[in-house]
């Protein structure tokens, strides 16, 4: 009960932010960002367009990477508007597609730019069931795996930028609390949807990318520091706001459930609060491998702070991007 009215009162926490601080609040006075380069999926509507925004008016240099370079060159336009001194490159990017993620990656290092802060922030929530051309079930292979292999391939420019610069490089994964709503075995789950269209929720496949999302932190962050590289990642909850994710299935029901809990509902900018604090604050220099939820550190659920299963699934995903998740799931089926 305490909690829930800090949230809708938006009392500030330790970091001295709360639910209903803007992206623009966390960020005030940071004319040090001039010098940084973002990658920030997912940016062309919504909670990352407005990340996006904010970080270009602190004079970040953007990377837009879009399945739609059209809307992508919408989004940018946009910006440029209000900030016409702005440096932001379009590039087609198709997170479902492991094959478009190291196009994009092979772009991108032929620009020869630094890269300081990576934001994974592309979300998808599939209602029917789909497969990727991977053949991975398409939540999943959009809002995981895609951003796995894409950090994965760009992690080593990160730290050569870190160690260049001295300046520590950020990576932001955008969960949600809905990775609560997960239980069960995650990869066994995956295998099963991706293989049989009979066995899909969409809720629960929504909840097993987030959870995933938890799980990528965690284990990335022991990598990181493994690795000795000055990089640093930690994953958010934005909120939860009525963006396309949700507004893609319009209804009566719908309509209501939005109106009953307007009250609970973010803005747009409080709800890019989050990520543009752990992607930029001072405060959070050296901090890795945490969740975050109105610009404050928070739990993860149970089995989100498990790191056999972090480790598995890292193993998974390895073997998926370099085998193929056709031979993940064989393996599984093997007796």
């Amino acid at each position: 009960m305490i909690d829930t009215l800090k949230y809708l009162l938006g009392s500030a926490g330790p970091s001295g932010f709360g639910s209903k601080s803007t992206a623009e609040q966390v960020t005030e006075n940071r004319a040090d960002l001039r010098s940084f380069t973002a990658i920030i999926t997912g940016a062309t509507s919504g909670i990352g367009a407005e990340t996006a925004r904010v970080l270009a008016k602190r004079g970040v240099r953007l990377i837009l990477p879009a399945r739609s370079v059209k809307a992508a060159e919408d989004a940018k336009a946009r910006i440029v508007s209000e900030c016409p001194d702005s440096e932001i490159i379009v590039m087609a990017l198709d997170l479902s597609s492991l094959n478009s993620v190291r196009s994009f990656v092979n772009q991108f290092n032929s620009l020869g730019l630094p890269l300081h802060l990576l934001i994974n922030n592309a979300g998808k929530f599939a209602h029917e069931h789909a497969l990727s051309e991977d053949g991975v079930e398409m939540t999943f292979a959009t809002n995981y795996l895609g951003h796995f292999l894409l950090t994965k391939l760009l992690v080593k420019t990160m730290a050569e930028t870190a160690k260049e610069t001295g300046v520590q490089g950020r990576i932001v994964n955008v969960s949600s609390s809905i990775h609560g709503w997960f239980s069960g075995d995650a990869i066994s789950y995956l295998a099963l949807i991706s293989r049989n269209k009979s066995h899909y929720d969409a809720t629960r496949a929504y909840a097993l990318s987030k959870l995933a999302n938890v799980f990528h932190t965690k284990e990335l962050a022991r990598r990181l520091q493994q690795m000795g590289a000055n990089v640093t990642v930690n994953c958010v909850h934005p909120g939860i706001v009525r963006t396309r994710l949700t507004r893609e299935r319009e209804g009566l029901l719908t309509d209501l459930v939005f109106f009953l809990a307007s009250k609970l509902l973010k803005t747009i900018p409080q709800a890019a609060a989050t990520t543009c604090y752990v992607a930029t604050h001072p405060r959070l220099f050296d901090v890795s491998g945490k969740y975050f939820a109105d610009c404050n550190e928070t739990s993860t659920s149970k089995l989100g702070s498990n790191s056999t299963e972090a480790s598995r699934l890292w193993a998974t995903s390895e073997f998926m991007i370099s085998r193929g998740p056709k031979a993940a799931f064989d393996l599984l089926k093997a007796p």
